[in-house]
């Protein structure tokens, strides 16, 4: 067995997610909300993780809690995920209901880069995990 990369994640005062570490080796952040202090530090966490990215992985981010997504936060989404060092991720996106996932979906196509990683949007979570759970030689 391998040993999984350090997290390197604390949580920090009036910050919405929580991250941990999948049996997988990827992660798992679930977000509470998506205000900009929450979208700062998440944008800051995953530009790091992205460095140091040396293998394919797979993250898991579970939006069901958050019933507004505003088109800023897709937007730093995007580009964090347009980051040549994404080429080697796996991205499930679990939002609460179809309406948000069309709306995550519009703002993500008027975007001006592609998309590095491989990413999903879902609305169930076991959904998510299967897609999630495929070979990684299977991307997307």
């Amino acid at each position: 067995m391998t040993d999984s990369k350090p997290l390197n994640w604390t949580p920090a005062p009036g910050v919405g997610y929580s991250v941990i570490r999948r049996g997988d080796g990827g992660m798992t952040l679930t977000f509470t909300d998506l205000s900009d202090i929450t979208m700062a530090h998440w944008h800051e966490f995953a530009l790091e993780h992205l460095m140091g990215s040396d293998r394919r992985t797979r993250n898991l981010y579970d939006l069901r809690a958050v019933k507004d997504i505003p088109e800023k936060a897709v937007r730093m989404a995007v580009d964090a995920n347009s980051d040549p060092s994404a080429r080697n991720i796996r991205v499930a996106v679990v939002v609460a209901d179809q309406s948000v996932a069309d709306a995550i979906r519009n703002v993500a196509a008027l975007a001006e880069t592609g998309l590095a990683s491989a990413m999903k949007i879902f609305t169930d979570i076991n959904e998510a995990e299967a897609w999630l759970a495929r070979p990684l030689d299977q991307i997307p």
